[in-house]
């Protein structure tokens, strides 16, 4: 069985994910308590049931804490699990609930929203490292469902995942980078009036930067240091390795070094690759 796991702040994603899950051909379950999650694997492995993904969220209340040892369980019975926890800054959730005015699971008669949100974040941290972090601030709904979808292809449980991500310095640091490479010194095709509208997936954005030395000598320093410790991270049995690039809006130099990069380590690890920016557009 291939049991894909999703959890994360009320307002994050995890519905969206969960519909993408489901239109792929998974069975999904909402809001199942954690206590009974072994129960409902074991159901539906005897039921010869293949792909299952299940929403566990805070109303789960304080058997949060059991998930960890539930989910060991569930590994040491053969079921390949994988675990994606959205979570989004307080800014994108407090927009979110406003556009949406929907009510937070967590909001009562003497709690704010924001504090509900604050609550949240605080009951579910010790598990928010269980398994892969992504951080959906500023994502559209399209965005998350292509990178959950690059997820569920990646077929999990088969060693290191490499996530080569850009971004834009003016939006902020994505929350889920294990490491930052900041661009923002190389030449920008952001003042051609030509190269403006492109991005850095585009070949005459992509003939532009490769003519420059620096980047050149830029995406080989950045390869090299990849090349040179992604032995030690598979070595620390990690699932994903997310590499983040930045740029000042994460429109051309940062997207042509994460697609240059993806390519480059293709045939070293799973690789997938994400545009921050090109994603909230």
């Amino acid at each position: 069985m291939e049991l894909i796991l999703i959890s994360g702040l009320s307002g994050s994603g995890k519905s969206v994910a969960l519909n993408l899950l489901e239109d792929s051909g998974y069975y999904c379950v909402d809001n199942l308590p954690v206590v009974m999650l072994t129960v409902l694997a074991r159901m539906l492995k005897e039921e010869a049931v293949r792909k299952v993904a299940v929403a566990i969220d805070a109303r789960s209340g304080h058997g949060i804490e059991l998930l960890a040892a539930k989910m060991a369980s569930l590994q040491e019975s053969g079921i390949n699990l994988t675990f994606l926890f959205l979570y989004s800054n307080e800014e994108t959730l407090l927009k979110r609930y406003s556009e949406s005015r929907r009510r937070h699971p967590l909001a009562s008669a003497d709690q704010t929203l924001v504090e509900a949100i604050r609550a949240e974040r605080d009951m579910l941290e010790p598990i928010s490292g269980l398994g892969h972090r992504i951080d959906t601030s500023g994502m559209k709904a399209n965005g998350l469902r292509e990178w959950v979808r690059q997820f569920i292809e990646a077929e999990p449980g088969q060693g290191l995942t490499l996530m080569f991500e850009s971004f834009g310095f003016k939006h902020g640091i994505p929350l889920d980078a294990d490491l930052v490479f900041d661009v923002r010194c190389l030449p920008n095709p952001h003042y051609d009036p030509d190269l403006r509208p492109l991005t850095g997936k585009d070949q005459p954005v992509v003939a532009f930067l490769e003519a420059e030395a620096e980047v050149r000598r830029m995406r080989d320093d950045i390869a090299r240091f990849v090349d040179t410790w992604l032995p030690c991270y598979i070595r620390d049995n990690r699932n994903y390795l997310t590499v983040a690039i930045g740029c000042t809006g994460g429109q051309h130099r940062s997207v042509y070094m994460a697609e240059w990069l993806a390519r480059k380590f293709a045939d070293q690890a799973r690789v997938l690759v994400r545009h921050r920016t090109l994603a909230g557009s």
